[in-house]
């Protein structure tokens, strides 16, 4: 009978840790719907100011028609039809040079914090020449005829540009709204003064705007050579192209790149009306880019969820540490009492939510830890009849959230800390039962 009493404990055990499970679920869908109300937080910020920014710039186009008479039939149904066909020339800088500061602008919606930021860039480009503005003409009789050449820079969401100039040799030009691009239509545009199709033109362009969590760039140019420079401390470098060097501090980063066109598609990308994200165009194959994306490491529901994911391992280790002392201490404990405990041990993870919306993580994971701690150290008393014993156990609760901690701040290095912590406790349990009568268990806990 106290054998079979024992597996009985150990049955109800089983199903009250399936019952945290549910409860652990259920703060986990909290956390979701946090994390959800974040994202429409963000959405309104960028519906009501500007998202996340994509420049593609500058490069001169040039807008032509040609025009021609074919004959068709003979004798009396000969006709004479006119037709025309309108095209665009590009012409990509042959080098690019980008230098830009980007300085925080969080926005707020009630709660929950947006990453924004407002940046300068300054854009200097220089084509060898504009000979590839030239129209060719592909009928022996046509007539063509252009506009004059434009410059252009297209932008995702011109909503955030504050200020923009573009000068060519020293003289600031007319600016209008609008690429006149089909492909990339968002930006703005200017018309060029006239020169010579042999000389090289050299344009600088000074753009100041916001935008909200990233950037990026088009390297759509022969070269490009792009600074960047942040008060942010936690970039996250992203695109197809790693910065050539970088730094990376509290005080924020500089990052440098080099692209050739010889390593990018974004020249050709561009010429064809490729398609650039969150800029337009057609086709499946994606313009490559180079970005910054501004990483927040402590988000709040970002950890939280993290920290849910090792719940049920908290559960079953403090089960596991109130089975040790209870047999060490010879005193019997209710499943009711474990089912409290693990109640206990889940309303942590609440506690760091709803904390963590308010005050920073680390003093919010140290609230919840102190709270928590000290109500299982209380109950514990009790429970295990010897203050000793409940001191003990807010001990081992005290050091696995700490270890907790430690595996939500070193992300890299989780699996190996989580495999030591799990050896750990292993042979802490080993060793404390290395001389414990097993056969005499069912006898101990009835009497």
């Amino acid at each position: 009978m106290q054998v079979r009493a024992l597996w009985w404990k150990l049955v109800i055990l089983a199903g009250v840790t399936v019952l945290l499970s549910i409860v652990l679920m259920r703060i986990g869908w909290v956390v979701d719907e946090r994390q959800g109300r974040q994202r429409e937080a963000q959405q309104s910020v960028a519906e009501a100011q500007a998202g996340e920014q994509v420049l593609l710039g500058p490069l001169l186009q040039r807008s032509c028609t040609e025009e021609w008479e074919s004959v068709s039939g003979s004798g009396a149904e000969r006709r004479v039809n006119r037709e025309r066909r309108d095209f665009t020339l590009s012409a990509l800088p042959t080098q690019l040079g980008v230098d830009g500061e980007f300085k925080q602008e969080p926005r707020y919606r009630g709660l929950f914090k947006i990453n924004g930021y407002q940046g300068r860039l300054q854009l200097d480009a220089r084509w060898n020449s504009l000979e590839a503005l030239q129209p060719r003409s592909e009928q022996p009789n046509g007539r063509l005829s252009c506009e004059t050449p434009r410059v252009m820079l297209a932008l995702s969401d011109a909503r955030g540009l504050r200020s923009v100039a573009v000068q060519h040799e020293g003289q600031a030009l007319a600016l209008r709204p609008g690429t006149r691009s089909d492909a990339y239509p968002r930006g703005l545009h200017a018309m060029l003064p006239e020169q010579a199709p042999t000389q090289p033109l050299q344009l600088r362009a000074t753009v100041q705007l916001v935008g909200m969590s990233e950037f990026a760039l088009v390297p759509a140019a022969s070269a490009t050579e792009v600074k960047l420079r942040s008060d942010w401390p936690h970039p996250s470098f992203g695109g197809r192209f790693l910065p050539s060097a970088r730094q990376v501090g509290p005080q924020g980063f500089q990052a440098q790149w080099q692209v050739s066109e010889l390593a990018s598609n974004a020249v050709a990308g561009v010429r064809g009306g490729q398609v650039v994200p969150g800029l337009g165009g057609e086709g499946k194959q994606f313009v490559d880019t180079l970005n910054f994306a501004m990483l927040d490491p402590v988000n709040p529901y970002v950890m939280s969820d993290r920290a849910i994911k090792y719940g049920l391992l908290f559960i079953v280790l403090t089960f596991v540490g109130v089975g040790l002392l209870e047999l060490m201490a010879q005193r019997r404990v209710h499943p009711v009492q474990y089912l409290l405990v693990g109640l206990a041990v889940s309303l942590f993870f609440l506690l760091l939510l709803s904390l963590s919306e308010h005050l920073r993580f680390g003093l919010s994971y140290l609230l919840a830890t102190a709270a928590v701690v000290g109500l299982l150290g209380f109950y514990g008393s009790a429970m295990l009849g010897r203050l000793r014993s409940g001191l003990v156990f807010a001990a081992l609760m005290a050091l696995l959230y700490g270890a907790l901690y430690v595996l939500l701040n070193l992300e890299q290095a989780a699996l190996v800390i989580g495999t030591l912590l799990l050896f750990a406790t292993l042979a802490a349990v080993m060793a404390a039962t290395r001389r414990f009568d097993w056969y005499a268990l069912g006898s101990r806990i009835s009497s």
